[in-house]
């Protein structure tokens, strides 16, 4: 197998099985330098499986994974030479300071004697912890600590860097200013390959594939999944009783299937024009107030939502 080396992360039929249990099945994907690429899918989808092989931490069962041309079957070593990670369970010594943590990170990664003082002072001032270098990390609020432990892992300037899951726990105003930090690295030509199981987040992706039950069901720009991936067309309805709407909703003609997102249900239709009216008489003869109906834009969710209700996936590929 060949490697392009404008790929930084390069995946063909990749398998890992836990005896029986299949938990990442012959997936194909291929990520750019520069490029923000995220991995999202619900819990237990493999996600964090296959981010542990393509860091040199687990072996494939089979298929092939390359990591700034490295091999992770074979060059496992090296791959971790390469690459920041950082995953969901927080990699930090509580017990250390601040500054004792940069250092004791600074040491594992070999950072240089002569670069260590600019590489301390850049992640003092990346993570907002200028002036509060004694202070122990335990004391610190979940924000600071995740911004503390990405300056850690990418003390050593690596080309490509893995996050696992980095925002869960994390409060809505410290994921923002996280993925500005990531923007900004990715933006000075890091690769950063993410995972998470916030559909809002992905938004924040170049490209992206969505895992279901150890598979790629769907890879695209964001954009792209919403436009193509989505079978159907999206319409949202107001109404109430809302629990006797949806309820009558998922019987009626027309509808693939409904939801509830907020205070409204989404339905997936084929032709949001022709459903609207049908629908409307529809629950109007049982009684349902029907409030706002109007065709919408898929979210993400919508589109994830959509994708794994049928159990039957077939492999799906947005093209722009």
């Amino acid at each position: 197998m060949t490697h392009n080396g404008e790929n930084s992360v390069v995946v063909q039929d990749l398998v890992k099985r836990f005896g029986d249990f299949v938990a990442v099945d012959h997936i194909s994907l291929e990520a750019r330098k520069g490029e923000i690429f995220g991995f999202l899918g619900p819990n237990g989808a493999g996600k964090s499986t296959t981010i542990r092989m393509l860091c040199g931490l687990l072996r494939p069962t089979s298929g092939h994974a390359f990591v700034a041309g490295l091999d992770v079957a074979r060059q496992a070593e090296q791959v971790r030479q390469n690459i920041g990670y950082m995953s969901q369970k927080f990699s930090l010594y509580n017990d250390l300071t601040v500054l004792e943590n940069i250092r004791f990170f600074a040491g594992m990664y070999g950072v240089p004697r002569a670069a260590l003082p600019d590489r301390i002072e850049w992640v003092l001032h990346m993570a907002g912890l200028s002036g509060r270098e004694t202070t122990v990390t335990a004391t610190l609020a979940a924000g600071w600590k995740q911004r503390l432990a990405l300056g850690c892992a990418v003390l050593h300037r690596p080309p490509i860097l893995f996050l696992d899951e980095p925002t869960s726990g994390v409060d809505p105003i410290s994921r923002r200013n996280f993925w500005e930090l990531i923007h900004e690295m990715a933006s000075e030509g890091v690769t950063v390959f993410v995972t998470t199981h916030y559909m809002d987040e992905a938004e924040y992706c170049n490209r992206l594939v969505l895992i279901y039950r150890g598979k790629i069901v769907a890879a695209g720009s964001p954009l792209e999944l919403k436009q193509k991936a989505m079978k159907g067309q999206l319409l949202l309805v107001e109404a109430q009783p809302l629990g006797s709407a949806l309820e009558s909703l998922a019987s009626a003609p027309t509808v693939e299937d409904a939801a509830v997102f907020g205070n409204a249900i989404h339905l997936v239709v084929d032709d949001a024009a022709r459903s609207g009216p049908i629908l409307r008489a529809y629950m109007e003869q049982r009684n349902i107030t029907v409030g706002r109906m109007e065709q919408i834009q898929p979210t993400l969710e919508d589109v994830f939502v959509s994708i794994t209700s049928d159990r039957n996936i077939p492999f799906k590929e947005a093209r722009g």
